[in-house]
């Protein structure tokens, strides 16, 4: 078994990354093999639970208020829906329910009373909960940990680097610090980001430093591709390459030999052959339903064929315990 490395090097990680692709498929599909449940491909679903009006500017975002997109403002889903949601979810195969809220932060208010009630009873369901809803703080993170909350998201995004041409209304250090905060409460981590955003290979591969030497590697790393909306300042943004993508997953996937590596956002532009070469360098998640929040994604009915293709079959819930802090061995 690979053991787990905390202190990449960004010269490292970039001789990972730039080695010709099919060595680099090799190496990844090499570690990835060593963990003998590789064919397990953990199906999560994702929930919008508050819709647009967001106070931030993420230049990729539709849920932006200030940018004039097509998504429809909706308040909090209520109790009943976000439930009747997460059991249909469970029944299509999913081991995840992840509930989004496009919020920039928590606030101690009725909405994330609602909220605690939510992953309250989603938990009873037996299906692990993720949540991202913005910053929170050291005792959000607990409230929402002592209600049942399995892990929480809160994507980098981009390199640190590159972060201030792509968000402006918070800093680098307030999306670490509330990663920490999770930490903290013993929250499991999923945290990864979106290439596309006009960044550099450099940039991906400062981005990845600063998660692969994490104290605790993120239990979940999402890799996602950007899809361009017209409204957004990124519109015009050129269609990642799968190869990009493969890429980032492949050396995901060496950098933190444990991690769930999900790939996320961008599977309506990947086809079968595409898909299976992501899987093959490493990814073992995506996300399942006709939509990532507001982002059209395959069907569940087409990631089931892809499955059968594949030879690739659902991950149960809870495969990954919880941990505590400052705990490196945590596998």
């Amino acid at each position: 078994m690979t053991s787990l490395r905390h202190n990449w090097t960004n010269k490292e990680i970039n001789a990972i990354y730039q080695q010709p692709l099919l060595d680099l498929i090799y190496q990844a599909a090499t570690i990835h093999r060593e963990n003998k449940n590789y064919a397990e491909v953990q199906i999560s679903s994702l929930i919008s639970i508050k819709t647009g009006g967001c106070k931030e500017d993420c230049s990729y975002c539709p849920q932006a208020a200030r940018y004039h997109t097509n998504i429809e403002t909706q308040s909090l889903m209520s109790l009943d829906n976000v439930l009747d949601k997460a059991q249909k979810a469970k029944a299509a195969g999913a081991s995840r329910v992840c509930m989004g809220a496009a919020w920039r932060e928590v606030r101690d208010n009725r909405d994330f009373d609602r909220i605690i009630e939510m992953v309250k009873a989603v938990n009873n369901l037996d299906i692990e909960v993720c949540a991202t809803l913005g910053m929170l703080t050291e005792n959000q993170a607990q409230r929402l940990a002592d209600a049942g909350l399995y892990a929480y998201n809160h994507n980098l995004d981009t390199s640190e680097e590159n972060y201030k041409n792509i968000i402006t209304t918070r800093t680098y250090d307030d999306r670490l610090q509330t990663i920490n905060h999770a930490r903290k409460a013993n929250l499991t981590v999923c945290s990864g980001g979106i290439i596309g955003l006009g960044e550099t290979i450099g940039d991906r591969i400062s981005m990845l430093k600063i998660l692969s030497n994490m104290e605790i590697h993120p239990e979940s790393v999402p890799i996602n591709a950007l899809v361009p909306v017209k409204g957004t300042p990124l519109e015009n943004q050129p269609k990642v390459s799968v190869w990009d993508m493969v890429r980032m997953i492949a050396t995901t996937r060496i950098l933190m030999p444990q991690t769930v590596v999900r790939l996320s956002a961008g599977r309506t532009e990947m086809s079968v052959t595409d898909q299976a070469f992501c899987f093959m360098a490493g990814a073992n998640s995506i996300f399942a339903g006709d939509k990532l929040l507001t982002t059209p994604n395959p069907s569940l009915s087409e990631d089931m064929e892809m499955f059968a293709i594949l030879g690739l079959k659902p991950r149960e819930a809870f495969k990954i315990n919880k941990v505590v802090p400052n705990n490196i061995n945590q596998y």
